[in-house]
């Protein structure tokens, strides 16, 4: 397995690069001021930068998870709010419909958003379900030959403005969320669906994160996404491929704050030299080039053992609790880099600050990947223990 990229990956990573810089930067003040970035959201449809992972049966490039990662981190760098609601349509949403949707399902409702056409939003957070995912209290009873919903999602992204949603919810009651939960396509505009209000956020200020509410919504049975009671096994695999890519989306942060840095530093003049000749400055930068350095290879790491089929459960967790901490870590040297200027306005700086410190919330606290990392790692202790018992007893 490498952990470089191939001459394709690095290609597909300067289109990307160049669309960010060419499209993308130009409109982050009006994201950042609220627009939606609806648009920007088509034209990356139009060139190929939606579903890289995803077969191109499906409509996707067939490009596998390492140039999913490329994307977030190209697209981040140039304006996080955009990236995040690029993510929350093509991964988040997308990703679990790719895999466990039926074909009629993505025909109608994958296809339109990997051409970005259409918006999707994943619908699981609850007020009363954030980290315990499997305490979610929505429900979803078959009444006939139909299904009805009801319940409450809130700091759904996207969840104001997407079409559709991928929502999580009970199924049954008495088999509790693990073993009878479910997931179920549902168009934003079904009677009995309203948003209760979109948050104001501290950063992603152009995201648009939304409290929803659904009151006896009524699906058709074709809108049931896999087998009855399979949603909880869907969702940790939603789960273990949203984390690289926004661990990427972290990364692209912290570069662009380090970059950032890295220039004014080596312009910025007191006590008649550049600061960068200071020791205090420079090494602030070094540490910050090391986070970045084993951020991307974490999540490169990740990214190839997804395309090869394997386990990214703790590896995942690692690279999310490293590179979205590293960020905000990034992102603070950065703004200190710059002084008073950088607490202002006048620079992006401040923005990386605000924007980096979310993904230590959300997809999973970083309070949880360590629940998580530690978890995996005592059960490999415990398999390395029994293989080894069986082979004394051989």
């Amino acid at each position: 397995m490498s952990l470089f990229l191939s001459k394709d990956e690095e290609a597909f990573k300067t289109k990307a690069r160049n669309f960010a810089e060419d499209h993308v930067i130009p409109q982050a003040n009006e994201v950042e001021a609220g627009k939606y970035p609806r648009e920007l959201i088509r034209d990356m449809g139009r060139e190929n930068l939606l579903g890289a992972p995803f077969s191109k049966s499906d409509g996707g490039q067939g490009l596998g998870w390492v140039s999913e990662v490329i994307v977030a981190e190209e697209i981040s760098a140039a304006n996080a709010a955009t990236e995040m609601s690029r993510a929350a349509s093509t991964t988040l949403y997308a990703a679990p419909l790719a895999y466990f949707g039926n074909n009629q399902q993505k025909k109608d409702f994958l296809r339109p958003v990997l051409t970005g056409e259409s918006i999707g939003a994943l619908a699981l957070t609850e007020p009363l379900a954030g980290s315990d995912a499997a305490g979610i209290r929505t429900t979803v009873a078959q009444r006939g030959d139909s299904y009805v919903l009801n319940g409450e999602k809130r700091f759904i992204t996207n969840g104001g403005l997407a079409d559709q949603y991928f929502l999580f919810a009970i199924t049954d009651r008495k088999k509790g969320g693990r073993r009878g939960m479910s997931a179920f396509l549902v168009p934003r505009e079904s009677s009995g669906v309203k948003v209760v209000k979109a948050y104001s956020l501290l950063g992603m200020r152009g995201a648009n994160v939304a409290h929803i509410r659904f009151r006896n919504v009524k699906l058709p049975p074709e809108n049931l996404v896999g087998r009855k009671n399979q949603g909880f096994d869907i969702l940790l695999d939603e789960l273990d491929r949203e984390r690289p890519v926004v661990s990427a989306e972290m990364l692209g942060i912290a570069r662009a704050a380090y970059e950032a840095a890295l220039e004014y530093s080596n312009k910025r003049e007191q006590f008649g030299r550049p600061i960068r000749e200071f020791q205090a400055i420079s090494f602030r930068i070094a540490d910050m080039a090391v986070k970045l350095e084993a951020s991307r290879l974490l999540i490169l790491n990740s990214g190839r053992l997804l395309d090869m089929g394997r386990s990214i459960r703790k590896a995942g967790a690692i690279a999310k609790v490293y590179a979205t901490e590293a960020s905000f870590e990034v992102a603070n040297s950065a703004l200190q880099v710059h002084g008073g200027i950088g607490y202002t306005r006048d620079t992006p700086v401040e923005r990386y600050f605000r924007d980096a410190r979310f993904m230590m919330i959300g997809g999973g606290t970083s309070d949880i990947m360590r629940h998580i990392i530690q978890r995996e790692a005592y059960r490999d202790l415990e398999s390395r223990s029994k293989a080894r018992k069986q082979v004394m007893i051989r």
